[in-house]
């Protein structure tokens, strides 16, 4: 039997009570589920973390000693309980080691998704979708308008230009993948990555993820060579470029208006569209659709003749 407060909204972040634990907590807790590494779903500062094997690593290299008091790692589809609920991790294709949390609690399986891709990524664990009663899934791009293009294909676009390239991308699993995509499909190019990048590329080494060939940036280098290299470089060094000559300014996302005042445009997304959302319903068969994590409407919209949806 679903329970509709199985999940509510805290100032802590999103809560079970039935299990007494938090999904991605905003602020410290005792009991944290992160689904995956990025900065604003795996914060510091909780007591009991679980996650994934490279979660972990990479919250200890981010925060040291205040990434958590204790680390329970699980594998995935190992099953493990908090109190009534047992849960077990799914791989959700975001990045490496992100993970989908199904839940299962009084006869009923909620699927939280975290973030999640449907699209081929060479450099993390593939999607793998159970069945659900509930599906809890982010929204980010839940818009009938937005369609990823294919990576490939955008990739492809940087052997178009010859100057050296400012390339933006976030650092932990926009640049992995950029990496491998561009040694790739774009043989004539050579990638070197801020210093700040550097260290995940090599976490990611560490995890035996073959992302290619990579150098770690320094300004000489790109000053003797003036074509074909690449040089990754996350969002506020990016930002603080703007008036920086000879090179092509690129940067690598989903959203639109981060393409704007840039010599190419590069639509290579780490999060499903609104045809991959669609998709995940068919395939995980929900009776109920439960959103976050951006705009749920056209959803709500879309659905409320065939599956209770509501917006959390």
């Amino acid at each position: 039997m679903i329970k509709d407060d199985f999940l509510v909204k805290t100032p802590e972040g999103l809560y079970c009570a039935y299990g007494d634990f938090y999904l991605d907590p905003e602020l410290p807790v005792q009991n944290a589920v992160i689904s995956h590494a990025h900065g604003d779903h795996a914060r510091a500062g909780n007591a009991n973390v679980y996650a994934t094997a490279f979660t972990k690593e990479l919250m200890l290299l981010r925060y040291k000693k205040k990434a958590a008091k204790e680390f329970f790692i699980k594998g995935y589809k190992q099953e493990f309980s908090l109190n009534n609920v047992k849960l077990s991790f799914y791989p959700a294709g975001h990045i490496l080691g992100s993970a989908m949390v199904l839940m299962e609690f009084d006869g009923a399986r909620y699927l939280y998704t975290g973030d999640y891709k449907m699209q081929e990524d060479s450099t993390c664990e593939k999607i793998e979708l159970p069945l659900a009663d509930v599906l809890i899934t982010e929204s980010t791009f839940a818009n009938p308008k937005v369609k990823h293009p294919d990576a490939t294909g955008e990739i492809k676009k940087l052997n178009a230009i010859s100057s050296n390239i400012l390339l933006g991308v976030y650092g932990l699993g926009k640049a992995q993948r950029i990496t491998a995509l561009i040694n790739e499909f774009c043989p004539t190019k050579e990638v070197h990555v801020h210093y700040s990048i550097f260290p995940i590329h090599q976490l990611y080494n560490r995890f035996d993820v073959n992302i290619g060939k990579y150098s770690l940036y320094n300004r000489k280098s790109l000053k003797q060579n003036g074509e074909n290299q690449i040089y990754l470089i996350p969002p506020l060094t990016f930002n603080s470029y703007r008036r920086a000559v000879g090179v092509a300014r690129v940067f690598a996302s989903g959203w639109e208006y981060l393409q704007q005042g840039n010599d190419l445009s590069l639509y290579i997304s780490d999060h499903v569209d609104w045809e991959d959302i669609l998709n995940t319903i068919s395939i995980v068969k929900p009776t109920e659709v439960w959103t976050l994590h951006g705009d749920g409407n056209h959803l709500k919209v879309f659905l409320k003749e065939k599956v209770r949806t509501k917006i959390l």
